[in-house]
């Protein structure tokens, strides 16, 4: 059993990342899972109207250094940890020199689509493309210079080739049950996961991406133009 290695995945929202929270939950080594550490602070010092937010605030602290403390602390195993890139507006990056960083992206027409039906308030800063190559770029300055980085639909088309290369980039055994889990609530799921869950709760599996409609509206369509460059650069080393 690997110890004292923190996996810390970066992406935005509706990326496929409570899914593969879920496929890195059901690994035996997997001692300790936390989800989006930094809601709480993300929501006092944004003031963002987010749904359930008096309920998210009051669920974990948001007191930034203390939340840094918990995820730099190591234990037994492997410590998966689900990280929303928006939520980080403190530059001070240093922390995440103790932890695995990783990244999750997926292609930002799929990203509004899906974001803005749980939310229709969002813009462009919220949906953490900006910030994500921010962290990429301290990532590879300063920790790794070839992070892993996992694209949502090759995981979702490919699970098992995708999910094996990623086992081998960051020295961890190959674990059949990461294809599949039991559905529902789980122990480690935050407060919040009523509202933007409901689709990962009825899952089982990674299923293979389905054909969408993808009209957006002129809004939308900006916010996907400003997205774009920062995705096609980090998928050309996706794995």
């Amino acid at each position: 059993m690997p110890n004292n290695l923190i996996i810390g995945m970066w992406s935005g929202p509706r990326n496929l990342s409570t899914a593969l929270m879920r496929s890195f939950g059901n690994r035996k080594d997997v001692t300790d899972v936390l989800d989006e550490p930094f809601y709480a602070s993300y929501l006092v010092k944004s003031n963002k109207d987010h749904p359930m937010k008096d309920e998210v605030i009051k669920s974990q602290s948001h007191n930034i250094d203390e939340v840094k403390d918990l995820c730099q602390q190591v234990n037994k195993g492997i410590t998966y940890q689900k990280h929303m890139t928006q939520h980080i507006l403190d530059k001070d990056y240093r922390w995440m020199k103790k932890i695995k960083n990783c990244f999750l992206i997926r292609d930002p027409n799929l990203v509004v689509k899906s974001f803005m039906k749980s939310w229709n308030d969002g813009d462009y800063e919220d949906i953490g493309f900006e910030q994500q190559y921010d962290i990429f770029k301290f990532v590879v300055n300063n920790i790794d210079e070839k992070p892993p980085i996992i694209d949502a639909s090759k995981l979702r088309n490919d699970p098992k080739n995708t999910l094996v290369k990623f086992c081998m980039k960051v020295n961890i055994k190959w674990d059949e049950k990461m294809l599949n889990w039991e559905p529902g609530l789980k122990s480690y799921d935050g407060i919040w996961a009523s509202h933007w869950y409901p689709s990962v709760m009825k899952s089982d599996s990674f299923k293979p991406e389905d054909e969408i409609d993808l009209s957006l509206n002129d809004n939308e369509k900006r916010i996907v133009e400003k997205a774009m460059p920062i995705y096609e650069e980090l998928y050309k080393n996706s794995i």
